[in-house]
């Protein structure tokens, strides 16, 4: 369910472009995600530093525009997002000595130290890598091929967390009494 809720966004914003044009799919966009974030919010009873900063994002990008007729704003939304996540990861832990990803996620996961620093590294990077190739297919290509990046390139996402799975797997303990 929570990863529908995830997808739901993305999914209308493709279908509207599709059958519409960018300004329509970015209207959907933009009601779609104020639905997610009440939705996650009846869930959680909150919404994350993450979910309030996208949705910011989504409503100023999105307006811009819409208002100046301009499709190079929610093109670059992303961008700009990755480049946040990115910077405020490293100037967390290299300027204020804090891991935010274990910060966040301390409490359901319990890894060594030295590899919360090698995922908050490698998150550091993937961010980067996101919002460097979202920025090059957005400077270069069609509007078009943009948002078939945008949907086809959730694959990066899904094998990055993949990925970051495998690896902490072997660091998470199985406490469970043998039988």
């Amino acid at each position: 369910m929570k990863i529908l809720i995830d997808f739901f966004p993305i999914l209308l914003f493709f279908g509207a472009f599709k059958l519409y044009d960018i300004y329509v799919g970015t209207s959907v966009l933009m009601a779609a995600t104020v639905v997610q974030m009440g939705i996650i919010y009846m869930m959680d009873h909150k919404l994350t530093a993450m979910h309030k900063i996208t949705l910011v994002l989504v409503l100023a990008f999105g307006t811009l525009t819409l208002v100046l007729h301009d499709d190079r704003f929610i093109k670059w939304k992303p961008t700009v997002l990755y480049t946040f996540m990115a910077i405020g990861l490293a100037v967390a832990v290299w300027v204020m000595k804090k891991n935010f990803l274990k910060m966040l996620l301390g409490s359901q996961l319990e890894l060594p130290d030295p590899v919360w620093m090698r995922l908050n590294v490698v998150w550091i990077g993937y961010c980067i890598f996101m919002a460097a190739i979202n920025g090059y297919v957005a400077a270069y290509y069609s509007t078009e091929a943009w948002v078939d990046f945008k949907l086809w390139g959730y694959a990066f996402p899904l094998v990055f967390i993949v990925g970051q799975g495998f690896y902490i797997s072997r660091y998470i303990s199985d406490d469970k009494p043998k039988a």
